[in-house]
């Protein structure tokens, strides 16, 4: 085939033409090369923000200008909504290629109930009662994250079989899945919680424990922008090597600034968070360390389960960008048929979608419990909603084809904002339910709407 991209003369004088007839966003937009859905998305995420931090003000009778540890928009409750989305986040970005291959997954809450039971099963009864290793032994939540993981993926690999080739429609497969794993959940401990886990599994919960501090956190911080100037340097020189327009500079640099600036403020808030003064307390006891009169501030940093998070975003995104496997997965989504008859063997790229599905499920199943200290038969329950409406809200289209894992992360993102300010502010359970199944309706609505204008 060849390439006549390579071969084509430049011509600055069309350019200027055709750049002349947009207008400053437009030109904007086509220099920086950002995706609109997503700047509509990240501009909905801050106007849900200041909307829920003025209402929580108003309804304290607080000025909003003020700040008060009360309110939406403070470092508390911005750590706290991080954490909590994680688990959500990490599923959405399985959900993505999911929903990409034009298959939907059920049964992603109650798998993660049920991995969770047993990986809670596995560090209070069958390792330390069974097995005979030590409470404390640092092999118990390796072992349990392990059977975990096996668990996961012996779901994943079951349901995709089970669609890719016996033919069964994801729908029902997944929706009977959402059963029985539910069911066999209880089954595990007949309806009884487990705890406490492993005081090591609990660090992917978050907490004062289960955070790197502030240190690490600028540490964190400054390899992620060294790295964020990296990616746009060799993107930059790939594009040279292949001959592929180029961004303005200017528009470099303005990318790499932005999001830096985003790395270094979302480490500030990070560190802004401090150790509860109970817990400041004895761990100066216990270390022996003076108290001063005004307090000893010890930061948070950022917690484990958002870097936890951060690792499956960047994995997810070069598998769907970098790989084959990724390009077989959109291909497949955008014409199965055609993808079929090209070579691709669509079964088993749909069967290797639901393991991953299962492994994913099986991170956020050891999030959620490590965050309660324990397994309980609620965990996961209605996740499944929450991660659809994030890989949709999220830019991933239902009709197949097109989605992003950063948007889906986005999505997960707004979605726990939503129920974590409806929390803050009072609002009923059902409400919070009304609310979140309206915001997935409008949300398939505008994507169909943009769908049909492209």
């Amino acid at each position: 085939m060849t390439d006549t991209t390579s071969d084509t003369p430049a011509n600055p004088a069309a350019d200027r033409a055709r750049a002349s007839e947009l207008s400053a966003a437009g030109r904007f937009l086509k220099a920086t090369e950002l995706d609109t859905r997503m700047l509509g998305m990240v501009g909905a995420l801050l106007i849900i923000w200041i909307g829920l931090h003025v209402i929580s003000s108003l309804r304290l009778g607080v000025n909003p200008l003020d700040f008060d540890s009360r309110t939406f928009l403070t470092p508390r409750n911005l750590w706290n909504l991080s954490v909590q989305t994680s688990a959500v986040a990490i599923m959405a970005s399985g959900m993505v290629l999911v929903i990409v291959m034009r298959n939907i997954d059920l049964s992603v809450g109650s798998a993660e109930g049920l991995i969770g039971m047993v990986m809670g099963f596995a560090q209070v009864h069958f390792l330390v009662r069974m097995v005979g290793l030590e409470l404390g032994n640092p092999w118990i939540w390796v072992l349990a994250l392990a059977i975990g993981l096996a668990l996961g993926l012996l779901i994943g690999a079951f349901q995709g079989f089970v669609i890719a080739y016996l033919e069964v429609p994801a729908f029902i497969v997944t929706l009977g899945g959402l059963l029985v794993w539910r069911g066999a959940a209880w089954w595990v401990t007949s309806g009884q919680t487990v705890a406490p886990l492993d005081a090591t599994f609990q660090l992917m919960g978050g907490g004062p424990a289960g955070s790197i501090g502030a240190r690490w956190s600028w540490v964190v911080g400054i390899v992620a922008c060294l790295a964020v100037v990296f990616a746009l340097f060799n993107g930059r020189v790939q594009r040279k090597r292949f001959r592929f327009p180029l961004r303005p500079i200017w528009a470099e640099t303005l990318l790499g600034a932005v999001t830096c600036a985003v790395i270094m403020g979302a480490v500030w808030l990070a560190n802004s968070y401090p150790w509860p003064v109970g817990i400041v307390n004895r761990y100066a006891a216990a270390n022996n360390i003076t108290v001063p009169e005004g307090g000893l501030f010890i930061a948070h940093g950022i917690a484990i389960p958002v870097l936890m998070a951060v690792a499956v975003g960047l994995i997810m995104t070069f598998i769907t960008k970098r790989t084959r496997f990724g390009r077989y997965v959109f291909a497949i989504g955008g014409n199965p048929e055609a993808a079929n008859l090209a070579g691709i063997n669509t079964r088993w790229i749909t069967m290797k979608v639901f393991m991953i599905m299962g492994v994913l499920a099986t991170i956020a199943a050891a999030i959620s419990s490590a965050r309660q200290n324990s397994s309980t038969n609620a965990l996961g329950t209605l996740d499944e909603l929450l991660v659809i409406a994030a890989a949709v809200i999220g830019g991933t289209s239902l009709a197949g084809g097109s989605g992003t894992v950063l948007g889906a992360m986005l999505g997960a993102l707004l979605m726990q904002s939503l129920q974590s300010g409806m929390v803050l502010l009072g609002v009923d359970s059902p409400l919070q339910s009304i609310v979140v199944g309206a915001v997935l309706v409008i949300a398939v609505w505008l994507d169909t709407i943009y769908r049909k204008r492209v």
